[in-house]
């Protein structure tokens, strides 16, 4: 499969070009926190309403699932309506219900809560990487591509510092509360600064004409299989964290405040994911996708290791690794798609919410059952699996994407 470089779009160095990448970060850093704001919190979710690890898991996996169930339709929405329009109203709204979280009375009600602000959220990720492949340049696609996910990176580090922290001073509701203003803050960014989308064609939708191209996508092997990354990885990744925090206070006796500050580990897929468009160009998307799924695999064992300081080098290993492939997976499905690209960057993205909500409810099953031993071997095979998609990718497209 050929993927061209395409002429137009905003080049590297012109005004518009910075003033997007700065909106879709900054876009990237309230989505993200919305998505992830009680992840964090889960043990003081736990200790505050007497619930368990997977039932607390429910806060975030609402949210992804939500996210996932209403990501494809949002999408296809966009591609009559504009990718833009449904950004901006997606991020205010998911702030809006942010700040009614704090004074969620019951476990049930937060996670109801949490299920709206993932509806309301969904048209962000459904519609971001296809607005920049669609306003980018192809030759700077890839670095923008990046830059977005570092965003989504730093807004996922944030939705969890912001709260660990107040926590130090006050109950799980200031944290929750401060996070969403953060949000809030960061919404406003993206509408004064999004440039007007110039390259935007209105498409006539028909359920005959989407249900085709959904299909065509899922009938594509590399297309399935880059979306397989896609539910492996990020299901993995998100019960990493999940439960962490819950290790390292019974096993480690950190504190819930500090427990929460791990999630600066971030900062390491902030970079990560920065540098992997740039690899990407240099020497081909294959080896660099290849090279992530590969960290993750060498982490898992690391963290079996009874020792705080090596849990901790191990989680930066596979946080590292995670961002690499997903922001080489997700830019390969942006380029590969010539046709119908919102519809693969939303089966993308489907696949990245399902595997957050499902593979993250489910590990925290074994976690509660089995114990960190037989969850970490559950997200073996999952990463294993990923690894298997990704050598299957790797040798199917071996050209700079």
């Amino acid at each position: 499969m050929n993927i061209q470089k395409g002429s137009g779009g905003l080049r590297r160095g012109e005004p518009s070009y910075h003033r997007a990448v700065i909106a879709l970060f900054a876009l990237g850093l309230a989505s993200f926190n919305a998505i992830y704001c009680t992840q964090a919190l889960m043990p003081a979710l736990s200790e505050h309403f007497g619930a368990s690890p997977a039932q607390a898991a429910w806060t975030v996996s609402a949210t992804t699932g939500m996210v996932a169930l209403a990501i494809l339709p949002t999408s296809i929405l966009s591609e009559r309506f504009g990718r833009g329009r449904v950004m901006v109203m997606s991020s205010l709204l998911a702030v809006v219900v942010g700040l009614a979280l704090p004074f969620a009375p019951t476990i049930e009600w937060l996670i109801a809560g949490r299920a709206l602000q993932g509806l309301a959220v969904a048209g962000v990720p459904a519609t971001a990487m296809a607005w920049l492949a669609d306003e980018i340049n192809g030759i700077d696609l890839p670095r923008a591509m990046g830059q977005y996910i570092a965003g989504n990176t730093l807004g996922g580090l944030l939705s969890r510092l912001i709260p660990a922290g107040v926590m130090e001073f006050g109950p799980w509701r200031w944290g929750l509360a401060a996070n969403m203003m953060f949000a809030a803050v960061c919404a406003v960014v993206t509408v004064a600064l999004m440039p007007k989308q110039k390259r935007f064609t209105p498409k006539k939708l028909t359920i005959k004409r989407e249900l085709k191209a959904i299909w065509n996508h899922l009938t594509t092997p590399v297309m399935l299989a880059l979306f397989s990354i896609s539910f492996l990885l990020m299901g993995s990744f998100v019960s990493l964290y999940n439960y962490l925090g819950y290790r390292l206070i019974a096993d480690f006796e950190f504190s819930p405040g500090l427990a929460g500050s791990i999630f600066i580990i971030y900062l390491v897929g902030t970079v990560t994911s920065g540098w992997a468009g740039g690899a990407a160009t240099k020497h081909g998307r294959g080896p660099i996708l290849i090279l992530g799924i590969l960290s993750c695999i060498i982490a898992l064992p690391l963290l079996l290791i009874h020792n705080p300081v090596t849990t901790i080098v191990a989680t930066a290993l596979f946080t590292g690794g995670f961002f690499i492939a997903h922001a080489i997976a997700s830019g390969w499905v942006s380029a590969l798609a010539h046709e119908d690209r919102a519809e693969a960057t939303g089966l993308y993205l489907t696949a990245y919410y399902l595997g957050s909500s499902l593979l993250g409810v489910i590990s925290g099953l074994v976690f509660h059952i089995l114990g960190w031993g037989a969850m970490l071997e559950f997200l073996g095979l999952m990463v294993l699996g990923a690894g298997g998609s990704g050598m299957f990718v790797a040798s199917r497209l071996k050209q700079v994407a």
